[in-house]
């Protein structure tokens, strides 16, 4: 048996669902019989030679499954690629336990901590291998080091739970299945961080495949790149190892090896009806009777406009399983109705996000003038104020909610009163009256005048394929109008999103919806508290100081900001889990008293909608990208009937 270290782990009862190796000879290993096929025929290795010493072995929810099947999924617009994560690629050295009480054993066979949490020593499958039959070992790690983490030609954002101070921990290569990762200062978090959803690259970065792009491994990268379009191999790199962000990591990526349970053999961007990924051969998990994984033949993606064409879909039974999108609470009524005719039912989601919706200005702002506006807590105060949140709640929500701003929810031990209700009163006096002093000027339209004499507009740049965001801007744009604020929304794919506000300087607003709400999910994206990565669009320039000071893109956040990050420095260094609870009421304090971003409601428990043919589905599971619903409850098991 492997063992998991509190101090490292923080991990609870669901980490007994994965087991060790299985106590049988490799003759008792069983595979699907379409592998099976391709073995006799000499297209493929037999199985003992695909699958690792010592396979992860998965104890199914229900029951044993069968083999064969396709598991319908949809993606909406073109920027909505990082749901991947949620269904086929979460597959890091560690994963999040079903009930996201803690981390278990995932790619990684071990993964234990010192003492002070400031070295960790890692240990790969031995005879693991990419999903073309390539050896997966330490020099893949390695070569991520070198050329994504470390390389500044290459120049990656994020990755800071692999960071002290700026600086990268130290690797550490001891044989081919076991590397260090060796920090300045403790890090706690580590083992977390690097189950979050999208974090961990070390097992999405294969040298034998990424090596021709990139100067050191292949002089003549620079000549192919420009063959092939682009302005040198540095922009080759970057594109095919897709490191940048996740659209660009999924993208015409069928050719790029991988440790998942399917592989795309039609990826996004290679088709524009439809993304087919194909079950792994050398997939390295099996089941409690020695069933190598995943069941299910192919998870197809439907490629579809915008919401509602999703909606029809999953109400007319071409979705297998969905809850992005559509489990909004005007459309339970409808869904409930159509249950006969699409043969599914409901599952539930319990939330984890700080509220339904965040209302995001740019701190950052390129513009001068509206940059120091937009630092104005009392102007963002005022703002809130002038939000009638119930009416917006009984509206959109179904009268599901009550006004809160972005916060930790009630029954939390993290619960801070002031976060979760300052500012939410409707008084419109009293947001007039704090605007009155700010930009006390006006137009002949009424609305109000900044310090360049120019109309104060704010436009909100949201992700078009969010339809609960559309109806409350309907309703809050004219209430932001009558305290005398031009308030406008802009509408656009999520491709553009990303592009426009997650690198962006010169927009003015946006909303988002994530983030969370309690518990460890509150310490591992504390987004809305401190900007220590690029989730917090309030602050992009901020969160790059924090993760990279040297980047000419960042800039030095006020006092008040930096003691945030500080303490989400000494949260970092805690080694137990008491002590980090205690570091992160005081960053709630602090997120409290600066006021970044403003909301609506804490979020009710949600819903989605499975297939009645459809097995090992959990019933109920936390919401939220971070434990990307709902890969960690291990999807490969998934099977119909």
């Amino acid at each position: 048996m492997f063992e998991l270290k509190r101090r490292a782990f923080l991990a609870g009862t669901s980490a007994a669902l994965i087991l060790p190796a299985l106590p049988v000879v490799a003759a008792k290993f069983r595979e699907a019989e379409s592998l099976k096929a391709k073995v006799d025929a000499g297209e493929l290795p037999a199985l003992d030679q695909r699958l690792p010493e010592k396979p992860l072995v998965i104890k199914p929810h229900e029951s044993v499954g069968t083999y064969g099947g396709t598991w319908n999924l949809a993606l909406v617009g073109g920027g909505s690629l990082s749901h991947i994560f949620r269904f086929q690629a979460y597959e890091p050295l560690v994963r999040y336990s079903p009930d996201w009480s803690g981390v278990t054993l995932n790619v990684a066979e071990a993964f234990d901590a010192n003492e002070d949490a400031t070295q960790y020593t890692i240990r790969l499958r031995k005879g693991m291998k990419w999903s073309d039959g390539h050896p997966y070992t330490t020099a893949d790690i390695k070569f991520w080091y070198d050329t994504v983490l470390t390389d500044d030609r290459v120049a990656f954002a994020g990755q800071g739970h692999w960071r002290s101070n700026g600086e990268p921990a130290r690797l550490e290569v001891v044989d081919e299945q076991t590397f260090r990762v060796i920090f300045a200062e403790p890090n706690g978090l580590f083992p977390l961080q690097v189950a979050w959803s999208n974090l961990d690259q070390t097992t999405r970065c294969p040298k034998h495949y990424l090596q021709q792009f990139h100067i050191d491994y292949n002089p003549k990268a620079d000549e192919a790149a420009k063959q092939r379009g682009f302005e040198g191999w540095i922009a080759a790199f970057q594109a095919i190892a897709g490191f940048q962000d996740d659209n660009s990591f999924f993208l015409n990526s069928s050719k790029k090896p991988c440790l998942n349970a399917w592989m795309f053999t039609i990826a996004p961007g290679e088709n524009t009806e439809r993304a087919v990924a194909e079950r792994n051969p050398y997939y390295w998990k099996v089941d409690t009777e020695g069933n190598q994984l995943p069941y299910m033949e192919r998870i197809v993606y439907q490629m579809v406009a915008d919401p509602q064409v999703l909606l029809l879909k999953a109400m007319q039974g071409e979705i297998d399983m969905m809850d992005q999108y559509i489990g909004t609470p005007t459309n339970k009524a409808v869904l409930y109705d159509a249950r006969a005719q699409g043969d599914y039912d409901f599952y539930t989601l319990t939330s984890t996000e700080a509220n339904v919706m965040n209302f995001i200005l740019n701190l950052n702002h390129s513009d001068e003038t509206k940059r120091k506006l937009f630092r104005n807590r009392d102007f963002r105060a005022a703002l809130s104020m002038s939000l009638d949140r119930q009416t917006l709640i009984d509206a959109v929500l179904v009268s599901q909610g009550a006004p809160a701003q972005p916060s930790i929810k009630p029954d939390d031990p993290l619960y801070n009163e002031q976060l979760a209700g300052q500012f939410t009163e409707y008084d419109i006096d009293k947001a007039n009256a704090l605007l009155d002093v700010i930009i006390p000027k006006r137009d002949d339209q009424n609305f109000r005048l900044d310090e360049a004499g120019r109309r104060v507009s704010i436009i909100f740049e949201i992700d078009q394929a969010r339809p609960i965001f559309l109806d409350f801007f309907q309703l809050a744009i004219p209430m932001f109008q009558a305290v005398g604020i031009d308030a406008q929304l802009r509408t656009m794919d999520r491709s553009l999103w990303e592009t426009r506000v997650r690198r962006g300087r010169s927009f003015d607003a946006t909303a988002h919806q994530f983030g969370a709400n309690g518990g460890v999910a509150a310490m591992l994206d504390p987004r809305y508290y401190a900007p220590t990565d690029n989730n917090a669009v309030y602050g992009p320039a901020w969160s790059l100081w924090y993760v990279d000071p040297n980047n000419p893109s960042a800039e030095e956040p006020p006092e008040e900001t930096k003691r945030q990050l500080a303490l989400y420095d000494d949260l970092k260094a805690k080694p137990d889990a008491a002590s980090q609870q205690d570091v992160m009421k005081q960053i709630l304090q602090g997120a409290a008293d600066n006021f970044y971003v403003f909301g609506i409601s804490l979020p009710s428990d949600g819903y989605g909608i499975v297939k009645n043919n459809m097995r090992n589905i959990l019933k109920t599971m936390p919401n939220s990208f971070g434990w990307p619903t709902p890969a960690p409850t291990m999807p490969e098991q998934f099977y119909k009937v």
